[in-house]
């Protein structure tokens, strides 16, 4: 089988098909050591119950779910966030039992920190290198096996035949060369699409390759306008100030010097929902409360050297790197940007797409655990479970494909070639990284924290114009071999489609749930619309669909914190 994307997702599954002794081969654009799971750095969730709560009383897999559903906005399947919260604690040790060291508490039991929306303190951590660990850890454990991996291989097709999916094409960044793989089953886990938005907390690479791929093969994406904006993120360079620093006992301060989560969320403060804190971070900017340049302060201070230096080293480190602050001295200013894509790939419970012989996990999938809004400390947690877990529907489903024609994968290579030698011989016209730069800016100003229809429309309207653009770019350089402009160009390309994508699922999604917020329609309509978008590709036009939320121990009620 075929594995696209070597993160947390990509590895996992790439260690459960090793062991199960089938073939398999791992592609990524980048070396998997520079996936971004290698930057997260919060945590892990799980309900090892290592560190009760305020009564007293310890945690489980029940909780732990109902803080995700009630987090989600009662918009993910719960079916699903089910089976990943009972798979949770085991999925920690499994980590640690492979080499991961995760920090401990004083009796030697894995420690736990309190992150927002969660009733308990159940984010396992290593230190706030969490994803770094893992990463490394997996990387070792697949290696180890002798897994063939394509490092910086560009994936530009799957490829089709008889109504399945059989492999892919991709170019080889090096050489600019065109490779076909051929396989039974391909599982994609290609990470989210942050960089469609200009302030993003997101790696570079996180340009949705696999998700414009999948649309192309005629799968729909799923619920593609709840796209999660982290509130705490550095002032110019949006780098990722994790919520474990608010778990540590970091608070938010506006210019006025007050600690304004209290009027927002008054029982959980600092440490409500990330939806929560973002759009109040942007009311105190709006309403002029923030500092002038558009940031507030995270103020650790009083946290003290030892403990920010045990539990929160990396923070500091690139507050000082990139910001000139020193947290053990003085305040961080933070500011909200993307940070997360809850929705992705339309997959069911084990995975599996409406295209036979096509998977996906992780970030790129929307199997729904998170919902309209996606709680801290989850996002690792699903990789690693549903890594395996759809591995293990694509061991026991691979011996009901038959063996692939090489033919059609032969006929997607001279179709790929023939395209990029048409793009490389057109005549110099628009900038391709204008064009990017404009794309980038509209979704953040027109779909960021606050959504109005007007102001959407006009963005789609002016996402039309850019895609229509495409067919007068070309890359400078004529050369194949490395050619990063290139591969820009043809990462630009579904990232306009994933663009127009959230722009008519968030315009079309009249009510207010988790991270999209509209003020012309401010209020939760469950009516209406507990349910999850879907959008997909009919004779080259974008068409809407929907389907209900799969519901289970928890009714939707009012969220409160």
């Amino acid at each position: 089988m075929i594995i696209i994307g070597g993160g947390l997702t990509g590895l996992r599954a790439a260690l459960q098909i090793s062991n199960s002794g089938l073939s398999g081969a791992l592609i990524s654009k980048v070396h998997p050591l520079r996936s971004h799971s290698v930057a997260a750095q919060g945590g892990m969730n799980a309900s090892l119950g290592n560190v009760p709560g305020d009564d007293g009383a310890s945690d489980d897999w029940k909780m732990h779910a109902y803080d995700t559903v009630k987090g989600s906005d009662y918009l993910a399947d719960q079916d699903a966030v089910e089976k990943m919260c009972n798979e949770a604690a085991a999925t920690v040790y499994e980590l640690e039992h492979m080499g991961t060291v995760w920090s401990r508490l004083e009796n030697g039991k894995i420690a736990q920190r309190p992150f927002g929306g969660a009733g308990f303190p159940r984010t396992c951590y290593a230190a706030d290198r969490t994803g770094h660990n893992a990463l490394h850890t997996l990387y070792e454990q697949v290696l180890d096996r002798n897994f063939p991996f394509y490092e910086e291989f560009f994936v530009t097709s799957l490829v089709k035949d008889r109504g399945r999916c059989i492999g892919c094409t991709a170019i080889e960044i090096m050489t600019g060369k065109i490779h076909g793989f051929i396989s039974k089953a391909v599982l994609m886990a290609t990470g989210g699409f942050g960089r469609v938005f200009n302030r993003s907390t997101n790696a570079l690479i996180n340009t949705g390759d696999g998700l414009a791929l999948a649309l192309g093969a005629g799968v729909p994406l799923k619920d593609m306008e709840f796209v999660q904006f982290h509130p705490t993120t550095l002032y110019g360079t949006n780098i990722l100030m994790s919520e474990g620093a608010r778990g540590e006992g970091g608070i938010l301060v506006n210019s006025q010097g007050e600690r304004f989560m209290e009027k927002y969320a008054p029982n959980s403060v600092d440490l409500a929902p990330r939806d929560v804190v973002a759009r109040s971070i942007e009311q105190e900017i709006r309403e002029g409360r923030g500092y002038d340049e558009g940031y507030v302060h995270l103020d650790l201070t009083h946290l003290g050297f030892d403990r920010i230096m045990e539990r929160l080293p990396g923070i500091r480190q690139i507050a000082m790197d990139f910001a000139g602050v020193d947290p053990i001295k003085e305040p961080i200013p933070v500011q909200p940007g993307q940070h997360y894509s809850m929705g992705g790939i339309d997959v069911d419970i084990n995975g599996s797409t409406i295209l036979p012989g096509l998977y996906a996990a992780g970030e790129c999938a929307c199997i729904s655990v998170h919902g309209a809004n996606r709680l801290g400390g989850n996002s690792l947690l699903e990789t690693v479970v549903f890594g395996r877990l759809v591995a293990d529907t694509i061991i026991n489903d691979i011996n009901n494909f038959q063996k692939p024609d090489i033919l059609p994968i032969e006929s997607a290579v001279n179709d790929v070639e023939s395209k990029i030698k048409e793009v490389m011989e057109r005549k110099k016209g628009a900038n391709i990284f204008d064009v990017k730069d404009e794309m980038t800016e509209l979704m953040f100003q027109k779909f960021g924290i606050f959504r109005n229809g007007q102001r959407m429309e006009k963005g789609l309207n002016e996402i039309l114009k850019m895609e229509d653009k495409l067919s007068e770019l070309t890359p400078n350089n004529k050369d194949l071999a490395v050619n990063q402009t290139l591969i820009q160009f043809l990462e630009l390309e579904g990232m306009l489609k994933i663009a127009e994508v959230v722009a008519k699922g968030a315009i079309k999604r009249e009510e207010s749930r988790g991270s999209h917020m509209r003020t012309d329609h401010p209020n939760r309509d469950d009516e209406n619309f507990l349910k999850h978008t879907l959008i997909g590709l009919e004779d080259k036009n974008l068409n809407i669909k929907y389907k209900p939320v799969t519901l289970g121990m928890f009714e939707p009620k009012e969220r409160v914190y």
